[in-house]
């Protein structure tokens, strides 16, 4: 299964990254048809890297909504360049995926 969507475009000195996860980011809170919590699923670390050097970790919780979409950008990255994002969530799976600098 494909849990993340990626691009890494070069506009001007500015590269931005735009990620699209599959996640259900369940709160805990919601209740199914038959009135039982859905327990809480969600991703709690996301990092991201720039040919291996971080550049980004953010610790979420269940404010964010399901299938996040997380734009941000970076500099001092050229065409070619890979940049990575994994993510962790509260069950232990992860997801990570890279992808290579292009030119807008």
């Amino acid at each position: 299964m494909d849990n993340m969507k990626m691009r890494a475009q070069l506009k001007g000195d500015v590269v931005e990254v735009k990620v699209l996860m599959s996640h259900p980011m369940e709160t805990g809170r919601r209740k199914d048809d038959f009135d039982r919590l859905i327990p809480a699923h969600f991703v709690q670390l996301l990092t991201a890297t720039l040919n291996g050097k971080p550049v980004l970790e953010a610790q979420w919780g269940t404010g964010i909504s399901k299938n996040p979409y997380l734009t941000f950008r970076l500099k001092g990255a050229k065409v070619g360049d890979i940049v990575a994002v994994t993510w962790h969530d509260n069950h232990g799976e992860t997801a990570s995926q890279d992808i290579a600098v292009t030119q807008a």
